[in-house]
């Protein structure tokens, strides 16, 4: 539902706010801060400013000022659609009437001065294979035929590791793993020569199902929370050796970067569009997966930048290098189907789960999601400005993840940061 809280028009008291990259009023993420000495706790993005939640707890409503008092937002994620919208527009007031600037500016911290935790406990995280793309320019590398018979039927997802999801700017360390070497007949195991990035959108589950009762796809859209970035480091190397006949593990397990932030469902309203049309051919969905609302409003407009910056060109001021602009439209399965499909068994998501999209690449060169599409598998090695050349990442890379979401008519709104660099295993 689109209402005043996306008007483009809308301005802020905080300074800050006006025209911001990622966070004017009309966006309003959500996600879990703390100051120096102090404990987690849930704040809104605004401007270059964080609005303590905490603090203002009895200015919101009732069921939201429950369900902020920890120190993580599954509680918040959990509330039913409504309640949700009904926090964002208080919130959209308190934020743009002058005449609560006073009551709020002490819950009022700079962002700079603020240290991001993990949003929600992630109890399950799965990662799909929704980028059409990605998918075929990988089963290129890797066989006669790209796509398998079950890619246009189903969205293929595998379980992933909730454990070593990790907020922006923390190290990824180069892991280690058993690996086969051409012309070998025994594997070894080393660190990895072909630590690769995967540019991909997170979706947060906000209310769960019970154990049994899958969840129609018409309803799929109001168990999504939100939407954040989300990079799904791989070792291309381990996967080679280990992924058949199960699927990747150690290649995938070791580190997941995501952006501190969760943009809301109900913030993304505007940039909600038609699903791609599939290509003359392609199948229809199975009914389960089929919506006619969610193929004219299941997509979304957003913008995916990746770059990276070496030890040497920070060294030397030099400013990251933009290795890919994709869109998320390139996704040939949408969230909705994405989470229908995960409980059609009877799987039971809960609150704070986290679903991958898997790697978003665009049908250009200029918008692929990984180094093992960019660089043909390692064989066309890109330059940096500093003249070094990169197949995949070395150590004191940074990659660095931005996403915008855009529509005529709406001010852009952004997801922050997502970031890490690459750091040595000893």
């Amino acid at each position: 539902m689109i209402d005043e809280t996306h008007d483009a028009k809308l301005t802020s008291w905080v300074e800050s706010a006006q025209g911001h990259a990622d966070f004017p009023i009309q966006n309003l993420p959500l996600g879990i801060f703390s100051r120096e000495g102090a404990e987690p706790r849930p704040g809104t993005a605004i401007g270059n400013q964080i609005l303590d939640l905490r603090g203002i707890a009895h200015l919101l409503p009732p069921r939201s000022g429950t369900a902020i008092a920890g120190p993580t937002l599954n509680g918040l994620l959990g509330l039913p659609a409504d309640e949700r919208r009904a926090l964002r527009q208080r919130l959209s007031t308190l934020l743009s009437d002058t005449r609560h600037a006073a009551a709020l500016g002490p819950y009022m911290h700079p962002a700079a001065e603020c240290i991001m935790h993990l949003p929600a406990r992630v109890g399950d995280y799965t990662d799909f294979y929704v980028g059409i793309h990605h998918a075929t320019n990988i089963g290129k590398l890797l066989r006669p035929t790209p796509l398998l018979p079950n890619y246009k039927w189903i969205p293929i997802g595998y379980h992933g590791r909730a454990s070593s999801i990790r907020v922006s700017g923390v190290p990824v360390v180069r892991p280690v793993g058993q690996q086969r070497l051409p012309d070998t007949v025994e594997p070894l195991v080393a660190p990895t020569d072909r630590l690769d990035l995967e540019l991909e959108l997170g979706v947060w589950v906000g209310g769960g199902n019970a154990l049994g009762s899958p969840i129609p796809i018409s309803e799929a859209h109001t168990h999504i929370a939100g939407l954040t970035l989300l990079n799904d480091w791989s070792a291309r190397d381990v996967q080679a050796w280990e992924y058949q006949p199960l699927g990747p593990f150690l290649a995938k397990n070791f580190h997941t970067t995501i952006s501190p932030w969760i943009v809301t469902a109900e913030a993304l309203e505007p940039f909600r569009v038609p699903q791609a049309p599939r290509p003359d051919g392609d199948p229809r969905p199975l009914p389960y997966l089929w919506d006619a609302n969610d193929q004219a409003r299941g997509a979304f407009a957003i913008e995916l930048e990746v770059a990276m910056t070496s030890a040497a060109m920070r060294d030397q001021g030099i400013e990251p290098l933009r290795l890919s602009l994709s869109d998320a439209r390139a996704m040939y399965w949408t969230a909705a189907q994405m989470v229908a499909h995960h409980t059609v068994n009877g799987c039971n998501l809960m609150a704070g789960d986290l679903l991958g999209t898997g790697t978003i690449s665009t049908a250009c060169p200029s918008g692929l999601g990984s180094l093992m599409e960019i660089t043909a598998g390692g064989k066309e090695p890109i330059t940096l400005p500093t003249g070094e050349q990169r197949t995949f990442l070395l150590d004191g890379d940074e990659i660095l993840i931005s996403g915008t979401a855009r529509a005529e008519g709406f001010a852009p709104i952004g997801f922050g940061s997502c970031r890490a660099t690459i750091v040595s295993h000893a």
